[in-house]
């Protein structure tokens, strides 16, 4: 977890003013954020380009109107900038937030702020929000969840990327990496020109492992709720239902499970969201004469826990996935997890047949296997779920603070005590 040094002299300890700047309130962020402003050492204020996410909207991934059953501003201080909107669309020129050199600014010109850490680095906010910064001298930390697997680009493309990356290095003065992948994409375009820190890409473990233990007590009502028999398995699918997500190569792979018949229970397939292709899935199950798949629709942040303690195994076979913190949820109800090689959180969470199994992505055959692995054995799914368990609980908040409080100090110069 550690960096190149900024070759600054470290002051005495103290509370570092710290700045973060984000496009909107997001739920795997808010956890973080309460538990950041409970740190001594940082004084922390976020800052917010756009309010939807607070007021209800329709997502567009998974098709439906979403408003969150979680505090999103509790617990930390934080304020909404004025913005400028181009059109009713999310984007990266909509909507501009604007007004961070005041508030970065303080009296007497004097900045108010002794670092500045953006979520994002390609947005209109984002990009305003870091030169107003560097024109106070106030360093910037950068985090994105971003890797190299992405879609192809041409080479004009690219070049363009890398010309913006030498201008963007100009910015940073550090990049908080969520993961391996995330490091590797980091550490190509800027070499070792910025320091980079290992910032887990984290969920409230405390949260949700707590809340699947509290599901284990009424797993009997959602059983009956989707009229399944108890003593059979459950693989679970729970994402948005786009096709990047490949919710289809898994209905493919069940069907060739199913048709095998070499199971002594047949499982059951629950997919958890809703997004475009939901009508195409519903109608290719029906195709395959596939009674024993449930299709459950999109579920709130307090309901998610009851599905993960049903499941038996959990598979998320997504293309170009930056992360997938859905894997990290899964994760703390102590189940095993299947999924693909371009699942960005892969090389940190799950190794291959120990938390769960890693197939290559778009392999039908492959993840048919991985299933049939884990379902053949109840011992399998318990082992692999339980060394699951303990991966997850070192890959927390614990770890965020600890490397935010490094990496702080490192392009402040000021000891950032714990």
């Amino acid at each position: 977890m550690g960096a190149k040094q900024t070759g600054k002299e470290r002051e005495p300890a103290g509370r570092i003013r710290l700045a973060y700047l984000v496009s909107h309130p997001i739920q795997y962020q808010a956890p973080l954020l309460r538990r950041i402003a409970q740190e001594p050492g940082i004084d922390l204020t976020v800052f917010f380009a756009s309010d939807f996410s607070v007021r209800g909207y329709c997502d567009a991934g998974f098709g439906v109107e979403v408003k969150w059953d979680i505090p999103l501003l509790d617990g930390y201080r934080h304020e909404f900038l004025p913005r400028l909107e181009l059109s009713a669309a999310e984007g990266l020129l909509n909507p501009i937030g604007y007004g961070m050199h005041l508030r970065l600014q303080g009296r007497g010109g004097e900045p108010a702020f002794d670092a500045l850490w953006v979520h994002g680095y390609n947005t209109a906010t984002t990009m305003l929000g870091m030169l107003a910064a560097k024109a106070l001298g106030i360093p910037v930390l950068v985090r994105a969840d971003v890797w190299l697997g992405d879609r192809v680009r041409s080479g004009c493309k690219l070049a363009v990327k890398a010309l913006f990356f030498k201008m963007l290095q100009w910015l940073v003065d550090g990049v908080l990496t969520i993961g391996t992948m995330n490091h590797a994409y980091w550490t190509h375009y800027f070499g070792e020109e910025v320091p980079l820190f290992l910032m887990p890409y984290a969920v409230d473990n405390d949260y949700f492992q707590h809340r699947s233990q509290e599901a284990e007590l009424s797993r009997s009502a959602l059983q009956r709720e989707l009229q399944l028999e108890a003593d059979r398995p459950v693989i679970l699918f729970a994402s948005k239902l786009q096709g990047r997500k490949r919710c289809d190569d898994l209905l493919k792979a069940y069907a060739a499970l199913v048709r095998r018949q070499t199971l002594s229970k047949q499982p059951y397939l629950l997919i958890v969201g809703d997004g475009e292709e939901r009508s195409a899935l519903e109608e290719q199950a029906k195709a395959e004469g596939l009674n024993d798949v449930r299709f459950c629709g999109f579920q709130n942040q307090t309901q998610m826990p009851r599905f993960f303690d049903l499941c038996t195994v959990f598979v998320l076979p997504s293309r170009h996935e930056p992360w997938g913190l859905i894997v990290n949820e899964v994760m703390n109800a102590g189940r095993p997890v299947i999924v693909s090689d371009e699942v960005g959180c892969y090389p940190d969470l799950v190794r291959d047949g120990v938390e769960g199994l890693v197939f290559p992505a778009g392999d039908i055959a492959a993840l048919t296997a991985a299933l049939a692995k884990v379902l053949d054995d109840p011992g399998v799914a318990a082992k692999m779920g339980a060394r699951g368990l303990e991966r997850i609980r070192n890959w927390s908040f614990e770890e965020d603070v600890a490397v935010l409080c490094e990496a702080l100090t490192a392009i402040t110069g000021k000891a950032c005590r714990l």
